[in-house]
């Protein structure tokens, strides 16, 4: 069997862009897929900030989309979504309502702070159009870029014993069926290589820079001492995952689900009170295999996932 890496916008149709603002350590990323795709997601998260994701349950009549914005700045990022949706409307793209064309655009948000200390400068809608305008078809790369720029692993030692994460990228091409996935990693846990164990950011053993990243064992005992106030909802991975294979709206949300496996793979202790997790799923609905199997689709799904969480760590 034959896999060829890719990204997500190795998927046509999708476009993904980013802004940043480097004094205010925070930013935004936007996917477009103006002729809008069908989507789902599933909040395996306890502690979650987003916009319009009812939109997406399959019950309801539009399970649809023309975008996606994720962002920092916690609850005041949301705002970054209206520049995604202005962005879009002045081009032409919207659900067409014979008067207007509304374009729909879902959002979720990491808490950023205290990298983020101007808080006069946060997410907004200017930053989320910029970053709609920075969509491209260029390949996606990994590290401190948009939604990931101030993203940290491993709060459980707060934010002085943490290490960076940031945006991950990954996907693959397999059996002429194609799924990548995005991945915002800033959560409460630390990011694991399912494949080797090894720790590879989070938590650390000692403060700042001196720290070392405690192994999982250690991780596990410091659990089991954990006596802190609750930290609150201060932390969160970001999933988008897009195929192209042809998916009902309930196949689509059950694969949502199936794909946040791949966060517990990667993220130790993973979906914590602590933890706003969400999972966007979207398909285009144009690979040319026909009747692809929803069981083989979920473990190929929770393997891409995990892959981009791995590689949301700067190398």
């Amino acid at each position: 069997m034959a896999f060829k890496k890719i990204t997500i916008t190795s998927i046509e149709g999708l476009t993904v862009g980013h802004k940043v603002d480097e004094k205010a350590k925070t930013g935004c990323t936007a996917l477009l897929a103006p002729k809008r795709v069908k989507a789902a997601c599933f909040n395996p998260g306890f502690a979650p900030g987003s916009r319009e994701t009812d939109l997406l349950n399959p019950k309801n009549s539009f399970a649809a989309i023309h975008g996606l914005c994720l962002a920092g700045g916690s609850a005041f990022g949301l705002a970054a979504a209206g520049g995604v949706v202005r962005f879009l409307r002045e081009n032409g793209f919207g659900l067409d309502l014979d008067v207007i064309k509304i374009p729909l655009v879902p959002a979720a948000v990491i808490f950023d702070y205290p990298l983020n200390l101007s808080q006069g400068t946060l997410p907004d809608e200017l930053m989320g159009y910029q970053a709609a305008q920075a969509a491209s078809s260029s390949p996606v790369r990994s590290g401190p870029f948009g939604v990931g720029y101030s993203a940290r692993s491993g709060k459980l030692g707060g934010l002085d014993g943490s290490s960076p994460s940031g945006l991950g990228s990954f996907g693959l091409e397999v059996n002429k069926v194609k799924m990548a996935a995005l991945a915002a990693v800033n959560p409460f846990g630390s990011v694991i290589d399912p494949l080797t164990g090894k720790v590879l950011s989070g938590f650390k053993i000692g403060r700042g820079q001196k720290g070392q990243i405690a192994p999982r064992e250690k991780i596990f005992q410091t659990l089991l001492s954990y006596a802190q106030d609750e930290p609150g909802p201060t932390n969160t991975v970001l999933i988008i995952l897009a195929t192209d294979a042809f998916l009902s709206p309930l196949d689509l949300h059950r694969l949502a689900i199936m794909a946040s496996a791949g966060i517990a793979r990667s993220i130790y202790p993973a979906f914590t009170p602590y933890d706003g997790d969400f999972v966007f799923a979207l398909t285009t609905d144009d690979s040319p295999a026909k009747n692809i199997d929803l069981t083989w689709l979920g473990a190929l799904a929770q393997d891409v996932v995990s892959q981009a969480i791995v590689n949301s760590v700067p190398k």
